[in-house]
C-alpha cells in the first residue's frame, strides 16, 4: 500500500537474476521477495535483465486463468496438469511483479478462459491476489463468469512444517477448488 514501492516475485532461479538487476537498476524503491522453499530449486540463468510489471503465460490453457507468484506458479502448474486428465485446461500466468501487477497479460487470458482464479499464499483479507481481481472485474466485467481467490485462511500460518503444508494451497487444493467450479 506505499505508493511508488515495486515488488518483485520470483519463481525460477532466471527470472530471480533477471528481475534482481531490473530492480537495481530502477530508480524507485523495490522490495524483493524471496520464497524460501525455492531455495533449491536449479536452472538454468543468464544475463538477461528483465523489466519490472510485466507478466509471463508459462502455461497456456482455455478453460480457466490462474494467476500466481513465486511457489504458487510451481502449484499451479502441477494442479493444470492433474487437471488436464478430467479435460480442463488452465492457463497459468507468472506475474514475476506484484507491483506494478501486468494487468494486461491478465485481461487477455481472461477474454479467452472467462474464468480467474488468483492463488496466494497470504491471508484472503488485504492481499494482492485480492488487488488483481478488483482489477480484472473493473477494466474485463463483461469477458468474467467467475472469478475467485485461493488463500489462507485470515489466521497466522503455523510453525510447524506439517501444519505449514496442510495450511498453504498446495497443487492439491488448487485442483480441488478450480474443478468444482469449472464443471
Amino acid at each position: 500500500g506505499v505508493p511508488g514501492l515495486k515488488i518483485v516475485a520470483a519463481s525460477t532461479p532466471a527470472d530471480a537474476k533477471a528481475l534482481l538487476k531490473a530492480a537495481i537498476r530502477d530508480d524507485n524503491p523495490v522490495l524483493f521477495f524471496e520464497h524460501k522453499r525455492l531455495y533449491t530449486l536449479e536452472g538454468e540463468v543468464n544475463g538477461d535483465v528483465g523489466r519490472l510489471g510485466e507478466a509471463k503465460v508459462v502455461r497456456e490453457g482455455t478453460d480457466v486463468t490462474l494467476v500466481a507468484a513465486m511457489k504458487s506458479v510451481h502449484d499451479g502448474l502441477q494442479a493444470a496438469e492433474a487437471l488436464e486428465q478430467d479435460r480442463i485446461s488452465v492457463e497459468v500466468i507468472d506475474l514475476r511483479t506484484l507491483r506494478p501487477f501486468d494487468a494486461e497479460t491478465v485481461l487477455a487470458s481472461v477474454r479467452k478462459t472467462n474464468r480467474i482464479v488468483v492463488v496466494e499464499e497470504g491471508p484472503l483479507t488485504g492481499g494482492w491476489a485480492g488487488e488483481v481481481l478488483a482489477s480484472v472485474v473493473e477494466h474485463g466485467l463483461g469477458h468474467l463468469d467467475d472469478a475467485w481467490r485461493i488463500a489462507t485462511a485470515d489466521t497466522p500460518i503455523p510453525y510447524s512444517p506439517p501444519l505449514e503444508d496442510a495450511f498453504l494451497p498446495g497443487p492439491g487444493r488448487i485442483a480441488r477448488e478450480i474443478r468444482a467450479r469449472v464443471r
